[in-house]
Formats: C-alpha cells, structure tokens, sequence
C-alpha cells in the first residue's frame, strides 16, 4: 500500500499552483467570495464577474451615450423604492399592531409585490429556452465582390449577440434533448441591425410558413397532459411528419447526432433561407449563410444527453459560459454559398428557394467572410437573453431577401410576436435590441416609449421641422428594395412542381453518414416511434424510411417488431456529400473538461503535474475524490456522489480508491474499487471517450475490463498518460471501439 501522504516535493508543488488551478475552474456565482457572517456594513452593488457584458449604452434612437454599462445597474449602498426612497425595513409588512392584519396603506408592500406578481412576461412559443452571449464579428473582406454590406469589409469589427435554443420546450425544460437548435445573431451594424435568425440545421420541416402553426402544433407537448416535454418522441408529431413527407429531410437531421449536439460551441449554424446580395455595382447574387465552429461539429451519446437531462438540464447553457469564464472563447467562422442570380431560382437542379432542400458544400463550397467570437456571458439573462428580439427583416443594405415562402412568412411573424411578448411596438428601444445606428424613424408614443422626440412633425414631407428627416439616397447607402421581377401569374394555394422530391436529399444525408453515424440515426428513429401509441403511425413512417434507404427501414422495423415495407418510389440516384459527417477530422480541445480520480491514501505522484498540461491545454481539470475539500493539497471539485461520467470529455485515473463510507458496495466489492468509479469509468467506455491510467489507476481499468481496447491508455506517468489522451480527444469519440450493423 502507498504511503497516505503525499512525498513532500509533490505537496510543495502542489501548494504553490492550488490557489491558481483553483480560480480558472469556472462556474463561481459570485464576483468574489462570500463571508461566513452576513454583512453588516454598507457598501456599493458588487462590480460585474470579468466575464459579464451588457449591452452598449446607446440612448433609444442609437447615439452613444458614454457613460459605462454598469450605469444600467442597480445603484446605491441602500434598499430603495423604485423612486429611490430609502427604505428601513423589507421583511415585515405594515400592520395593525404585532398580530394585526395587514394595512392597505402599506405602499412599499403594495409595490414590492405588485413588481413580483408581474416580472414574467409570456415565453417564446418556440425557442424559448435559450442561453445567450455577446462577442464581436470581424470581417475578413473576402464578400466585397458580392456584397456592399459594410460589417463583411476586411477588419471591420461588429458587436453582436447570439441566443442559442431548442425549438420544442419550454423554458423550465433541458438543454440535452434531441431538438432542433436555434442559433440567432444579432449584428449591431453602423448600417443598421441585421438579425441572422437560423438553426443549426440547413433544411426545415415545412415549404411554407403557413403550416407553421402546424408542425410546432404537432411537435409540442399533447394538450391534454401536457407531456412529453421538449421532444418530438410522441404520436402527435409522427403523425404529422409521416403524412407531410416534405418535413423527412429535417426529419433525418433531427434523428442523427445533430439532433443532440455536444455544445453550443460545436455547433454549426445555417441561415436556412436563400437570401439575395447586392453589391455596389448593384450586381445580385443569390447566397446561403454558414456558422462553421472552429472546434469542429461534435454530439452526446444518446445516453449521456439522456443521463444529462436528469443530471445536469442546464448543461449546455454550463457549458458555454464556463468556457467564456475559463477564457476559451467560442469562435464561429461566416461562410457563404454563393449562386447567380437567375430567372428559375435553382443551382444544379437545387430549388433554392425551397426551405427543405440545401445546397451540398461539394457543389458549392462555402466561403468563408469573417469570424465570430463569443468573450462575455449576459449581467442579466432577462434584460438580455430572454428580451433580446430577433427578426429577419432587419436587413443592412447588401443582403435583401428572396421569394422563399417560409421566409416570406417569417417577415410578418416575427414582428407579430414581440408586440405580445415585449408589450408593445417599442421593443426596439429595450437595450439589448438598441441599434449602433442613427435612429429617425417618425414612429411615435406606444407602450414603453422612452425616447423623447422632439419637433412638431411626425410626418414627411414637412417644413415646421426644416424638412427633416430626409430621405438618404446611393450616396447615404440607403437600403434598396431590389427590383426583382415578379413573374406574371394568377394567385393560387400552391408550390412549385420541384418542391415535390421529399426523398432524394433525405436519402444524400443517409449515404453520407459513416457506419456508426447511421447506427446512431437507426436507434433515433427506433427509440422515438417505439414512444407512439398507434401502430399506424409507425407503419405510416416506415413507408417514408423505405423510400430513403431500405437498410435504415429494416432495422428500424426489426426494432419495432414489424415488417419492413417496399419502396413506394424508385430509390433515388444520388452522390453522398462528405461534409455532412461529423466524422473524419480532427479538432481543438478548447473548453473541454478532463476528469481525474484521485485516491486519498494512494500514491498522488504525478496529479498537479497533470493538472497544469490540462490548463496549458486550454481545458478544464476537475479533481474527482471520496469527499470534498483537499487530497494531498490539491482542491476536489467533485466527489464520488456528486460527479458522473457525463460532465467530463475524458477520465484519468491516478488511483484506485477503495469504497467510500457513503458508497453502496456490496460485500464481495467491498475489498475493490468504489463502485462509483467503476461506473465513471464503464460509462467513459460505453460513450466512446477517451480513457487513461496510470500507476494503481491501471488496476481499475482491469476490474472495469476495458484494458486493450482502443481509446484506453496505460501510462507509467500522469503527463505522458493526459498527451496520450489529448491526441485520442481531438477525434472528440473513439468510435471505432463497436461495431455497426449499418453497411
């Protein structure tokens, strides 16, 4: 048996690196750390966490203010009333004597609770769980050909803000489970706001907003129970998608591990629509918009993302913002598809005005225009994240948009639903969705109006006001509604011929996927229509999966117990697009978070060696022990009851520590390895990540029995052992360690 202490060089190393290793694990509530006793000494509101940001303070017609954004904040040493009335006392109401009720009199009573009664203000109806962070956009200069948008110019710097969210749940709901991603950026132009409102999928579920109501109807919760919550596991939305076959391309999407992704942070972004850009000479293109992560395009194991939501439901928004803390900014790059701009709308036989189709990168490659990086967290999630109000026609000049009816549609909805929301047509004016630009806009008073306009004419054209405001020309790079020509036709309900292929993209997107990736998109639609209640609706969709690919349509028909049907359409002849798989590349493992079981009375040689080459990294070190507090001088950040395997991108064991006091092991493990790690360690294993051990922490991957299988690393020192680890990381899974039963 080692030693129950630590040799006295590691100590002392240990010692001088704790306070530092300490402060970059992310996650502190607080700007600083809170004393035992209350305070009792009065002092200002606490200065922001240096990763928070707020919006810029522009007045409510866009000028610059100059004053700081901590302006905004509370203000004072004292409690006041919203007047700014000091107050004595906010715990006990006015009453009639000690045991008397309560006086109507009692204003601050009266105020105080009428605020709470009304500090909610109605949820998105989609997208409402959201998390959201500000960053800045720099323009690399590569769209100037193809577009006057002044923000895409080479090192023109742009603040911006990006809520991502899933589309099904409700604000309470988790972040894990297999949805839709909203990815919605808010550019705050010198031209103007631009609002890129997208998902990080490329195709949606319907060709025309008018069935929107539909499709959100049907994947919603069901009425009557209100469950299941934020996921599309249930009768209402099978029974729609099987019968509206154009929603079978987002449909696969959604059923592949992009229905699950690892972070925001490796998440790509798709403006979805086909929108048209103009440039100086006023030559149009037609163009597609691009999110590519620079860490890569990752994803959950279906049972981590499972495990997660009952864990960890907030796992997503965590990670994002322990990764701006720890300082390992998410960074996007802007890319753009760009195609001409002809009379019939179509690339390669592509409609592009057809929101279910897209356009494979092989075809059109994606060009890369500027690059985004997220380094502030909100101050406040409702002034920000939860106010911020995103619509697609709020449009810079140089990109306009197309006859897209999906996007048409989006054009009246998305002004439509801030009026409820944000009570009233001056949402524009809340400071997160004030414009960096000069705002004379003649629209007046309304529900929350804090500008205060001058002048006697709200009208143009006027001469009490000297004429102003004017109207800017091609000399004041004026918005210009381009003078496409609308073909002449008579009104009718109807799509074009070519929005009719539901089957050909969905069955590119499943030849694409590598083995695993179709094995993963097999149990998807396995698991989902094994949730539905009518058999029908199960028979109903495997008529569509046969369609797309009579492998994928046979086993999730073996897995349902049913006969697979024959194809009611010929297969179609299409060429598999590589870069739809995840797989393949490897990637940066910035932000990502290393596990590290620790044995209190076993041999710590190596652990703040290993602790430091994690930070040097740029990840998140995450000491995993029996109890809380400190081993051999280094601080636990989780224990055995508090940690699971799904909070860490790998595990190192530096120890194999006997069952704890608080584990559950039962009589003949007891003389082993706390069955909690053992767990951690089965998990790892079963979700394809990496694994390392050194020293004692090599027997532990004996008892689990995973030793000589791919991904699992036997080092004979901690630093050696964490490289080792590193490399198998930047494939993100070790997936090679299974087999599939696709192709």
């Amino acid at each position: 048996m080692a030693s129950k202490k630590p040799a006295k060089k590691i100590k002392e190393a240990a010692t001088k690196v704790v306070d530092a290793l300490t402060e970059k694990i992310p996650g502190a509530p607080g700007s600083k750390p809170p004393e035992l006793a209350e305070p009792t000494t009065p002092q200002g509101p606490p200065v922001p966490k240096p990763e928070h940001g707020t919006p810029e303070t522009r007045t409510p017609t866009g000028a610059v203010t100059g004053v700081e954004p901590t302006a905004n904040a509370q203000q004072g040493e004292f409690l006041t009333t919203s007047q700014g009335t000091r107050l004595r006392d906010t715990d006990h109401s006015l009453k009639a004597g000690p045991r008397g009720p309560t006086l109507l009199q009692d204003h601050h009573f009266r105020e105080k609770m009428t605020h709470f009664d009304h500090e909610r203000i109605p949820e998105r109806v989609v997208h409402a769980r959201g998390a959201g962070a500000h960053g800045t956009f720099v323009g690399y200069g590569g769209a100037d050909g193809v577009t006057k948008a002044g923000f895409l110019a080479k090192g023109k710097q742009t603040p911006v803000f990006v809520r991502f969210s899933t589309v099904l749940g409700s604000r309470g709901s988790a972040d894990t489970v297999r949805d839709t991603r909203g990815f919605a950026t808010k550019f705050y132009t010198d031209e103007g706001t631009w609002d890129l409102v997208g998902n990080n999928m490329p195709v949606f579920f319907i060709q025309d907003a008018i069935k929107f109501p539909d499709i959100i109807h049907a994947g919603k919760p069901h009425p009557d129970r209100e469950i299941p919550q934020a996921q599309s596991a249930h009768d209402s939305f099978w029974d729609f998608v099987s019968l509206h076959t154009e929603a079978q391309h987002h449909t696969i999407w959604n059923m592949s591990d992009r229905g699950i992704p690892r972070s925001y942070r490796t998440m790509e972004g798709f403006g979805v629509h086909t929108f048209r850009l103009v440039n100086d000479a006023g030559a149009t293109v037609l163009a597609k918009f691009h999110w590519k992560p620079k860490l890569g395009v990752h994803s959950l194991d279906w049972e981590e993302a499972q495990m997660l939501a009952g864990m960890d439901p907030d796992f997503h928004r965590r990670d994002l913002y322990d990764a701006i803390e720890a300082g390992a900014y998410p960074e996007w790059e802007l890319g753009i598809q760009v195609f001409p701009d002809t009379a019939e709308e179509t690339f390669d036989g592509i409609d592009l005005l057809d929101p279910t189709k897209m356009v494979p990168e092989e075809l059109a490659p994606v060009q890369l225009v500027g690059k985004m990086v997220l380094d502030r967290t909100p101050t406040n999630y409702f002034a920000e994240t939860e106010q911020v109000a995103f619509h697609l026609g709020h449009l810079p000049p140089g990109i306009d948009v197309t006859n897209d009816p999906l996007l048409q549609g989006r054009l009246f909805s998305y002004v439509d639903t801030q009026l409820t929301r944000l009570g009233g047509p001056n949402f524009s004016q809340i400071p997160i969705n004030r414009p960096h630009a000069p705002v004379n806009d003649l629209l007046r008073d309304g529900f929350h109006q804090q500008a205060v306009h001058g002048g006697a004419a709200a009208y143009r054209p006027n001469s009490l006001d000297g004429g102003n405001p004017f109207p800017a020309g091609d000399a004041e790079n004026a918005f210009t509604d381009l003078p496409v020509v609308v073909a002449e036709a008579p009104k009718i309900r109807a799509n074009p011929a070519s929005f009719d292929d539901h089957f050909s993209q969905v069955r590119m997107f499943w030849l694409s996927m590598t083995p695993v990736e179709q094995e993963h998109i097999i149990r998807s639609y396995t698991f989902e229509l094994a949730k539905c209640y009518e058999q029908t609706i199960k028979e109903r969709q495997l008529r569509s999966l046969a369609n797309i690919d009579p492998v994928l349509c046979a086993e999730v028909a073996s897995g349902l117990g049913l006969p697979a049907p024959e194809p009611a359409v010929p297969l179609a002849d299409v060429t598999p697009s590589p870069a739809l798989s995840q797989l393949g590349k490897t990637w940066p493992g910035d932000g990502r978070t290393v596990g590290i079981v620790v044995d209190p009375d076993g041999d710590l040689d190596g652990v703040a060696e290993v602790r430091q080459a994690v930070l040097a990294a740029g990840m998140t070190p995450l000491v995993i022990a029996p109890h809380g507090g400190e081993v051999g001088g280094l601080t636990v950040q989780r224990t055995f009851a508090a940690g699971r395997s799904v909070e860490f991108d790998a595990l190192l064991l530096a120890g194999a520590p006997v069952p704890a006091p608080d584990a559950r092991a039962t009589p003949a493990a007891a003389q082993g390895v706390d069955p909690r790690v053992l767990l951690m360690v089965e998990e790892c294993w079963r979700h394809a990540k990496a694994i390392g051990a050194w020293g004692t922490g090599v027997s532990v991957l004996e008892q689990a029995k995973v030793t000589d299988t791919p991904g699992v690393v036997e080092g004979k020192a901690g630093a050696d052992t964490f490289t080792a680890v590193q490399r198998l990381m930047a494939a993100h899974r070790v997936w090679e360690r299974f087999t599939t039963v696709a192709r």
